[in-house]
C-alpha cells in the first residue's frame, strides 16, 4: 500500500492527475492549523475538520515542540477525518476532503459579472 494514501482516504480514490492538481493548489496555501506540544487533541481534530469543511484543501503543520511523529500524525489526520493525504513535506501535511453535496448547495454562488455597455 502506498504510504501517502491511506485506506480511509480511498472513499474517493484520487487519480494522479487530481493529486498533481491538488498539490499545485496547495503550494500557495499557508498552514491553517498548527499542532504544538500537546499533540493531536480533540480540539486540533475539530479545528482541522472545520477547516476541511470550509476549504476542502488544508495544510496542517507540526511545530518543533510536537511530540507526535510526522508520518504518524499525517496518517491520524487522514484516518480520523476521512481525508486524503495529498502530500507531506517535512512537518507539513496537505489534506483534502470533498465537501458534502448539501454543503456545496449552501455555498453562495459566485456573482456573474454583467457586461458593461459600450
Amino acid at each position: 500500500m502506498d504510504p501517502w494514501h491511506s485506506e480511509a482516504s480511498s472513499l474517493k480514490k484520487l487519480t494522479n492527475q487530481e493529486l498533481r492538481s491538488l498539490r499545485g493548489r496547495g503550494h500557495q496555501l499557508k498552514p491553517i492549523v498548527l499542532v504544538g506540544h500537546e499533540g493531536i487533541t480533540d480540539a486540533v481534530l475539530d479545528a482541522v475538520d472545520e477547516a476541511l469543511r470550509a476549504h476542502e484543501l488544508v495544510k496542517v503543520k507540526l511545530l518543533q515542540s510536537c511530540v507526535v511523529d510526522k508520518d504518524e500524525a499525517a496518517q491520524i489526520f487522514s484516518k480520523k477525518l476521512k481525508a486524503a493525504l495529498v502530500q507531506r513535506v517535512g512537518r507539513t501535511s496537505l489534506l483534502w476532503r470533498e465537501k458534502p453535496e448539501e454543503e456545496k448547495d449552501k455555498a453562495p454562488a459566485r456573482s456573474q459579472r454583467k457586461p458593461t455597455p459600450s
